[in-house]
């Protein structure tokens, strides 16, 4: 079955491992170009999302984003174009895929094969992106490249928006290398009581409130404590982006002040809306 490309890869998966219903995802194959990939991974167009079961367009989404969607979550991946890369080149674009996607089996052909399986079968819980590995301590891509990295960040402080923004100004502009992808969870200091999921790729970034703790059960756990991040890229500098982040956060004064104080930090983010907020 061939889905259009504004197909969201995880509500394809939900949708086809519902155990009431008679057809089973078996394989996920995404094509990548790998002459263009890079390109691809950083444009900053819009599409209208398309639900997997209904087909009816819905709220626009970054195609940077769908494109790593659908190759985290590939159980095959399939190269194209690839002759026209010199042999280094292409030893980098497969090893970038192989760390976003560390359980996809890498292919090159000519054209898409057919009859490509998953190894496992797909369940409604998965935990193929390699952030997702990254986050679990179970990272391990098949391929490596010198080029190629990939680090986990942590930080119990809370991050001052505005000094977060300077760091993502910083990322955008290269200084730490190309940040091709990084993805987890955070918490700003203006918005303590709400987790949020960190969500880049190329140039696109978002915060998206998962959950405000005032509104947990007593037998439900913080989805987040701080910052918990997975980030990949092509030559990048772990220590200085790891040192620039740690900038973000909360100083021990600022720490100190507590939440009253913290309110008032310039927040140039965009005014969060919980799912529990849109039901209310």
């Amino acid at each position: 079955m061939e889905l259009p490309a504004e197909v969201v890869a995880t509500e394809l998966i939900g949708a086809f491992t519902d155990q009431e219903e008679r057809t089973r995802l078996i394989g996920l194959v995404c094509v990548v170009d790998a002459v263009h990939l890079l390109d691809d991974l950083h444009r900053d167009g819009y599409l209208p999302l398309r639900d997997a079961a209904s087909g009816i367009a819905a709220p626009m989404t970054a195609r940077a984003l769908l494109t790593i969607m659908q190759i985290e979550y590939a159980s095959t991946i399939v190269f194209v174009s690839w002759e026209q890369l010199p042999t280094a080149e292409l030893a980098t674009i497969m090893a970038l895929v192989s760390h976003l996607s560390p359980f996809a089996r890498l292919r090159m052909h000519r054209r898409t094969t057919e009859h490509v399986q998953a190894t496992d079968p797909y369940t409604p819980g998965q935990s193929r992106p390699g952030w997702v590995s990254l986050l679990n301590g179970d990272f391990d891509p098949h391929m490596t490249d010198p080029q190629v990295s990939a680090f986990r960040y942590e930080q119990v402080r809370p991050l001052h928006p505005g000094r977060l923004m300077a760091v993502l100004d910083r990322i955008e502009d290269g200084e730490f290398g190309v940040l091709v992808r990084s993805a987890g969870f955070c918490r700003l200091a203006t918005r303590p009581q709400v987790a949020a999921q960190w969500e880049h790729v190329g140039q696109m970034f978002s915060l998206n409130p998962l959950g405000d703790d005032d509104r947990l059960a007593n037998d439900e756990e913080l989805l987040a404590v701080g910052q918990d991040l997975a980030l990949i890229g092509l030559r990048l500098d772990p220590d200085r982006l790891a040192a620039a982040l740690d900038d973000a956060a909360l100083t021990d004064p600022e720490l100190a002040a507590g939440p009253t104080a913290w309110a008032g930090f310039a927040d140039p983010f965009p005014v969060w809306q919980t799912a529990t907020d849109r039901a209310d």
